[in-house]
């Protein structure tokens, strides 16, 4: 099999895929950082053909809205038959969650299982942290 050595997020770039996403309105007086984990993400490896199985963290202090579970999870899903190398896939995972949630905070790491004995991961983040409390900031330090 030929190795695929390209950016192939244009391709698995899909408005529908976002449109996956549900949220439902939620606000507090009290910042609240949401942590989510999976060990169940999976793309294929453009490189190999093979599968990529790996962690996904996302965590996030909303501002008017929290993210449905089952479409989140649906969401995931869709990426399991898609070439798409780890850092794109954690880049287009990235932007859909910001479009969908406007969060005040948003982080997500992507690790990938080891491959050829290489452990690699990806973290994104924005949002001006420096706005919420320190027992805030404090939480979103623990890995």
């Amino acid at each position: 099999m030929p190795i695929r050595i390209k950016d192939t997020r244009d391709e698995v770039r899909k408005p529908e895929r976002r449109a996956i996403l549900e949220t439902f309105y939620f606000i507090t007086q009290q910042p609240q950082v949401i942590h989510l984990h999976t060990e169940e993400f999976s793309a294929v490896c453009p490189g190999t053909g093979l599968p990529d199985i790996g962690k996904l963290d996302i965590w996030y202090i909303p501002s008017d809205r929290c993210i449905e579970l089952k479409s989140l999870k649906l969401y995931l899903f869709s990426y399991r038959n898609e070439e798409i190398f780890q850092e794109p896939v954690a880049d287009l995972i990235f932007e859909d969650l910001w479009a969908v949630l406007n969060p005040r905070y948003l982080r997500l790491s992507l690790q990938y299982n080891v491959r050829g004995g290489i452990l690699t991961t990806v973290h994104l983040a924005k949002g001006n942290l420096d706005t919420f409390p320190q027992e805030i900031r404090q939480l979103l330090d623990k890995p």
